[in-house]
């Protein structure tokens, strides 16, 4: 009985889908039917757009979104995360298709097909080592200031679309940009604005007028959420009953192709996969990262658990079916799940209902994709990714944390001027610098005790009692090789403003580690003040620290120095012979 229970729990981690199905409830059901149409309504304009956005095929989108979302459903442990293309995977997807020496290679959809393979290899080897916990090594600054600078990429690289243009190229030449802007398309224009005004009544406006006739909030949610389907379906119908195309150049999708795609187990050549490995592995980063960010937000409204290292093994599987069935890389989409999870979706059910809805409209519905104007495709993207730029954040940041605020500037101004992949890496450096230096700088405290009271505070914010002879030091920090110098300078510094002292206590309640270079010096340091006639003792320490020094001969060479309990123990026996004051 209990290897069979054994199995069952391995199956269940294995498959998360196995332990919400055996209680899945016909009233969940309903919310997950709900959700996923809902859902799939968005998936279909949001597929093509992000398709286009990294310079491919439209059907990749699209196909990208029905068997990679299954795949999560059955590993992932989100139970609402919307799995498929996403705007900050397309931007770093086109940034790897025009590459030089990429682009150099031809062929962009084989190398999208390599990417989502390379992605999906990547994910699954680090959840073969144990790295779920890699999501901790990106700042939440970092990605702030990353997402929003690939935001203003997608948004300078959208507004041409909405205007009817081409990809600018006029450096810095005010001249030029005037010559470029007199060529902007009316039509074009006018249809990309009509799909960003509809969007944003669908917004705020909309929301805002059925809760004050109060509709219930679902159906306020299925409303609102019509929006990109109906922006696209008015000015589909205006492109093709007014023929636009034809006669004012209106710049449209171009065929689809119909029906599911047919399985692929070819990429070669070999080349292209040593060419592509820098970008996919930036791309798994991103996506991973990011997915499981996502899928935390909405977990935690539920008191639900994500598990990182299972999120890897669902993320890699799923884009490796990307890979063959000729999608894109796939990641969790932030605004898709924010409408499942709004849309009342309650479990994975949600995205299996949309995949299948949007396998339908791929097998009877592609030849009305044909007209769909790339402009409204622009004016979605834009409305998805415009509440993504959070500048006001680095203000808040900075005011916060002067270390945090540069490293989210940095990543910011790095994405725009050097490029998405140098621009995260510089944010993860500047990040681990800022640790370093305030590790390697920790606080230190001079400490009295609080009159009447064994509560011992800072000199420098409280009014409290020290004594002559008696130093008391609080080291808010783990000791290592990084900061011991530090520490050593801070007491030689406070010993010449301080020249009676005759004993010092390091308090080491916020020390949970020394390591083996901070102990030789906390022992050459021991052995000076002893040559001056100062004892050094400590208080207070953790047990695995104590554990640690008892292996050593540290204790034994503090004495006459000791090694306290609590530090009213110190205090009680060193100050009788110091006064005061």
């Amino acid at each position: 009985m209990t290897l069979l229970n054994h199995n069952a729990s391995r199956l269940t981690q294995l498959f998360p889908i196995v332990g919400w199905l055996k209680s899945y409830s016909r009233h969940e059901f309903n919310s997950d039917l709900f959700a996923g149409i809902i859902t799939a309504i968005l998936l279909v304009p949001q597929g093509i757009a992000y398709a286009i956005l990294a310079g491919l095929p439209p059907q990749l989108g699209l196909y990208a979104s029905i068997l990679p979302p299954i795949i999560y459903a059955l590993f992932g442990t989100s139970r609402t995360l919307s799995v498929g293309p996403a705007s900050i995977a397309a931007i770093m997807i086109a940034g790897a298709l025009t590459a030089p020496e990429v682009s150099a290679l031809g062929n962009p959809v084989q190398s999208a097909l390599i990417l989502s393979a390379e992605s999906g290899i990547i994910m699954l080897l680090m959840a073969l080592l144990h790295m779920g916990g890699l999501v901790n090594f990106i700042s939440h600054p970092v990605l702030t200031g990353f997402t929003s600078g690939a935001s203003l990429l997608i948004i300078g690289n959208q507004l041409p679309q909405l205007f009817g243009l081409k990809a600018p190229s006029c450096g810095i030449d005010a001249i030029c940009y005037g010559q470029y802007l007199s060529g902007i398309a009316p039509v074009t224009l006018a249809i990309g604005l009509t799909a960003l005004g509809l969007l944003i009544f669908f917004g705020k406006p909309l929301i805002h007028a059925l809760k004050k006739i109060g509709m219930q909030p679902t159906l306020i949610t299925a409303i609102s959420k019509c929006g990109p389907l109906l922006a696209i379906m008015l000015t589909t119908l205006a492109v093709s009953y007014l023929d636009l195309t034809a006669q004012h150049h209106v710049a449209v999708v171009g065929q689809v192709p119909a029906g599911l795609p047919a399985l692929i187990f070819d990429f070669s050549p070999i080349e292209k996969w040593y060419v592509l490995l820098p970008y996919s592995a930036f791309i798994t980063l991103i996506a991973y990262v990011e997915s499981v960010a996502i899928a935390k937000v909405t977990a935690n409204l539920r008191a639900e658990k994500i598990a990182p290292n299972q999120e890897l093994i669902a993320l890699g599987i799923a884009n490796l079916s990307a890979a063959i069935s000729g999608g894109m890389p796939v990641a969790g989409g932030f605004s898709r799940t924010m409408v499942n999870f709004a849309a009342g979706a309650r479990t994975q059910m949600a995205m299996l209902i949309a995949a299948a809805i949007l396998a339908l409209a791929v097998i009877f519905f592609s030849p009305w994709f044909e007209n769909i104007p790339k402009a409204a495709l622009a004016a979605i993207i834009l409305a998805a990714i415009t509440p993504l730029v959070k500048l006001k954040d680095i203000a808040l940041t900075w005011r916060y944390d002067r270390g945090d605020g540069i490293a989210e500037l940095a990543t910011l101004l790095g994405v725009l001027v050097y490029g998405i992949e140098e621009g995260i890496t510089l944010g993860i450096i500047l990040t681990l610098v800022s640790h370093l230096r305030k590790t390697s700088q920790p606080h230190i405290a001079v400490v009295g005790r609080i009159p009447g009271t064994e509560h011992y505070r800072n000199i420098k914010r409280h009014n409290v009692e020290t004594w002559l002879h008696l130093l008391l030091l609080r080291v808010d920090e783990c000791i290592t090789f990084a900061n011991i110098n530090y520490i050593e300078d801070f007491i030689k510094s406070e010993l010449r403003q301080q020249p009676d002292i005759k004993h010092i206590v390091l308090i080491f309640t916020s020390v949970s580690d020394i390591d083996t270079t901070a102990l030789e010096v906390l022992e050459n340091l021991n052995h000076t003040l002893q040559a001056a006639q100062i004892t050094l003792h400590i208080s207070e320490a953790k047990g695995p620290v104590l554990d640690k020094l008892e292996k050593t001969d540290f204790i034994r060479q503090l004495q006459p120095g000791k090694a306290f309990f609590h530090t009213a123990d110190a205090v009680k026996e060193l100050s009788k012979a110091g006064a005061i004051h």
